[in-house]
């Protein structure tokens, strides 16, 4: 059965924003399949909060 699992990654820098979702991207198992990546910003009166949710399925391996 394929489980279902979701990471939060977040940051007010976009270079900072950028390197942790790279981190979270690289730091997934090999078993798992990435369905999908929903991406928002909020701003307040001094910043901006860059946001990612990366959707993925944890699958069985294949064996060939």
């Amino acid at each position: 059965m394929d489980e279902v699992a979701f990471r939060l990654v977040t940051g007010s820098d976009p270079e900072l924003f950028q390197e942790r979702l790279q981190r979270a991207v690289e730091a997934l198992p090999k078993d798992v399949v990435l369905v999908d990546v929903k991406f928002s910003t909020a701003a307040d009166a001094e910043r901006v909060t860059y946001s990612a949710l990366l959707y993925y399925k944890i699958v069985e391996s294949w064996d060939d």
